[in-house]
């Protein structure tokens, strides 16, 4: 394979060739040579090869599906147009029909595993165009923008200034964005103010969540005093019970990049006399008259650290909060579960089981409280998963404990 010569080089303020650290990679096998970074937890490709602009996608994606990762040595925005081209192949690889020697109707947890597998196949794929990055987050690449401070949002500032590094280039733009979301924020009407993300946390696109805690009943006709907002996330739920008036509120999480965008977010609502964010796994100490909890609604292991808000492995988090929410309830409490019904119609969970592990815990459904969700995959028939997506409702269950 033919490689044109570097670009990365510098000049000292002589003219003195000044050599980057990458400069004397062409082919090597891994990249012990250099640091390596992966928010999504991937080790480091065993083969890589430097490339640049007169590489053909066509070639690209074939090495990409291999296992071969491609250093980049040219422009930045050309990377970037480069990126889009072996997704399109990728794209139209998982368009083509398939064969099938059993005609038999795929099943419903079937079509969900074979959607993740692609989606997973995909992203594989397309990590595999790495960029180079200085030791302080710079990309020394013609055309480049500043991402310092995204990826220092991202990575941290530990281990800023020791050693350059490589890392995916898709990652890096779902980092962009990222940090984008948290500079502007996203909008949550039952909230009448922004809420912002930071990377790595989920953020609350799917407003009926959140309106279904607005404007659920309160378990008396006099405010709560104390309520616990397990799991906290971006901290939104912990928001607008302290928008409705509840005195204090104990927002719980265990993920401290969760932890530290709940923090922010409180501080910008300037609700921190009303709301503390704390570090646990679940439960605070104490009993509070209302438990708030939204667990990830689909039971799935996660492919990647980040899929944990989205993924709840064998219902942990879930199956946690019912069995602990009884004895953390003061007397006349309730607690609030928010779940979609998604998992159902992926044929991952049976609404009986859902009963069932209620049951066991020692709770009974008061209330269930329900309402469709509007956002726009609902309504995209070319989605592999519109069937579900479509007959999914979210509900806000109202528990008590059994004989309370």
């Amino acid at each position: 394979m033919s490689i044109s010569p570097t670009t990365l080089d510098a000049q000292d303020e002589d003219g003195a060739l000044i050599p980057h650290p990458f400069a004397a990679l062409r082919t090597i096998d891994g990249l012990s040579a250099v640091g390596w970074r992966s928010e999504a937890g991937l080790p480091p490709p065993k083969r890589v090869v430097l490339v640049d602009d007169t590489m053909k996608a066509d070639m690209a994606y074939r090495l990409a599906c291999e296992g071969t990762a491609m250093l980049w040595r040219g422009d930045f925005h050309n990377a970037k147009l480069f990126l889009q081209a072996i997704a399109r192949r990728a794209d139209h690889e998982r368009r083509k029909p398939r064969k099938s020697k059993d005609a038999v109707e795929p099943s419903k947890t079937e079509i969900f595993n074979r959607f993740r597998l692609a989606r997973s196949q995909r992203a594989r794929t397309l990590g595999m165009l790495l960029i180079p990055f200085d030791a302080d987050h710079g990309i020394p690449l013609g055309r480049a923008p500043d991402v310092r401070d995204a990826c220092a949002a991202a990575y941290g500032t530990h281990g800023a200034g020791s050693e350059p590094y490589v890392a995916s280039l898709r990652e890096l733009l779902g980092i962009i964005g990222a940090h984008e979301w948290q500079k502007k924020g996203v909008e949550v009407a039952a909230l009448g103010a922004r809420v912002y993300p930071h990377y790595g946390v989920f953020a609350p696109v799917r407003s009926e969540y959140v309106q279904l805690v607005a404007d659920a009943p309160f378990p008396s006709a006099t405010l709560p005093a104390l309520a616990f907002d397990i799991g906290t996330g971006t901290g939104v739920l912990a928001l607008v019970l302290a928008r409705r008036g509840v005195a204090r509120v104990i927002a719980t999480e265990h993920d401290p990049r969760a932890l530290a965008c709940a923090r922010d977010n409180v501080a910008r609502q300037s609700l921190g006399d009303q709301i503390d964010v704390v570090e646990a796994d679940l439960f605070p100490d104490g009993r509070a008259p209302l438990i708030v909890c939204n667990p990830p609604w689909i039971p799935a292991r996660p492919a990647t650290p980040l899929e944990g808000a989205v993924y709840d492995f064998e219902s942990r988090m879930l199956r946690g909060f019912l069995k602990g929410l009884a004895e953390h309830l003061s007397p006349g409490g309730q607690g609030w579960l928010i779940l979609s019904d998604i998992a159902e119609h992926l044929g991952l969970r049976t609404r009986a089981d859902l009963l069932a592990l209620i049951d066991q815990a020692g709770l009974s459904v008061l209330e269930k409280i329900d309402i469709k969700p509007g956002h726009r995959r609902v309504f995209d028939a070319s989605d592999p998963l519109h069937a579900a997506r479509a007959a999914e409702v979210t509900s806000l269950w109202r528990l008590v404990p059994r004989n309370s």
